[in-house]
């Protein structure tokens, strides 16, 4: 069967599974009690079940799975490395949904997560000689502007391990706007899957596209007013998921850097804030971008179209042909935030003198 063929049936089977799957796993929330009350931090104002996750899960995990078992070409080891694939971020989703029903200590969250991280890259010590290795150690990084930075095995592992637990957490906060963390983690996936192909990684491209249909399958019931959310166990799901896919074949840090470039260091911004306030860096807060541009009147789909562009732009500067070129556009997209957050900035003190005289 051929790569192109493969990358179709994958994609088709996600998105289908997701449409017929996300309104039962809806359905399973609300019998369950899946929810989070409103208020806080939490933009909805009803019950909303939490219960979302189940679909996105399913049908990734399910095409995958069809994926490894058509009859493609694969490189050596990269049957092993889609079983990963699989089972890491099944696993974090089986144990992170409890999280969802009833909140669990910040310190079982982490050890969850910084565990199936670790299951990741076993493999690669059980069998170092096969080459290259099954596990998903990540031992180079590409610069985005060209050359590539290798990593010592003592370097190798803490960067691993930071790496996929980092995006999990990534983009579960950055799951705070109906629709967001799906369409953003949807465009990810998009983008990687074209970088696959550019580079000649044609086995792989299947898999971000099973990524893909799985998001685009979700997003009707999730976008704007959202019928159910992926829930915490949901969003760990899709930033493992994406950890992996974009070490997979070879490091693509860069790619899902890019792309998600604005919510790690909005992500990044809020934990230096929380510091310096004398707060614990994992206290929840109205404190992300996606809440700041609601509270200065953005609505819902505004805040994620505008996440959308940044998101796609980033990431398409990964594709182009030269440095120089990428250099150009992100100096340009880096110039358009500043831009931005100064807006941003005017307009909550502006809001906040109002309020006052107001008062």
């Amino acid at each position: 069967m051929s790569h192109p063929i493969a990358a179709l049936i994958s994609l088709a089977v996600a998105f289908s599974l997701a449409v017929v799957v996300t309104p039962w796993a809806r359905c399973v929330g609300l019998r369950g009690e899946w929810f989070r009350e409103p208020g806080g931090r939490h933009i909805h104002t009803g019950r909303t079940p939490r219960s979302g996750g189940i679909g996105l899960a399913f049908s990734t995990a399910l095409a995958l799975g069809v994926t490894l078992a058509l009859p493609v070409e694969r490189a050596t080891g990269e049957a092993i490395r889609i079983g990963l694939l699989i089972v890491g971020p099944l696993l974090a989703f089986g144990l992170m949904a409890r999280d969802d029903i009833r909140e669990l200590p910040t310190g079982v969250k982490l050890g969850i997560q910084f565990g199936t991280a670790a299951l990741a890259i076993i493999p690669y010590f059980l069998a170092p000689a096969l080459q290259p290795p099954p596990g998903l150690l990540i031992t180079q990084v590409q610069n985005p502007l060209g050359g590539t930075l290798y990593l010592p095995l003592w370097m190798s592992i803490p960067f691993s391990l930071l790496w996929f637990v980092g995006m999990m957490n990534t983009i579960n906060l950055l799951d705070g706007v109906d629709g967001l963390a799906a369409g953003v983690s949807a465009i990810a996936a998009l983008l990687l899957a074209l970088h696959m192909w550019r580079l000649g990684q044609l086995s792989l491209v299947a898999l971000p596209l099973a990524l893909l249909g799985a998001c685009l399958g979700f997003l009707p019931y999730n976008f704007h007013p959202a019928r159910v959310f992926m829930g915490d166990s949901g969003a760990v799901f899709l930033g493992y998921t994406l950890a992996i896919l974009s070490v997979i074949g070879g490091a693509k840090i860069a790619t899902a850097l890019l792309v998600l470039g604005v919510p790690i260091l909005d992500v990044a911004w809020v934990i230096i804030f929380r510091l310096m306030r004398g707060h614990s860096p994992l206290q929840a807060d109205r404190g992300h971008l996606h809440h700041r541009l609601l509270d200065v009147g953005l609505s819902q789909v505004q805040v994620v179209a505008l996440f959308y562009g940044a998101s796609a732009l980033f990431g398409a500067a990964q594709l182009l042909p030269s440095g120089l070129y990428k250099l150009l556009v992100l100096l340009g997209m880096a110039l358009v935030g500043s831009l931005l957050l100064g807006w941003l900035t005017r307009r909550q003190l502006d809001r906040g003198e109002s309020r006052g005289r107001s008062g």
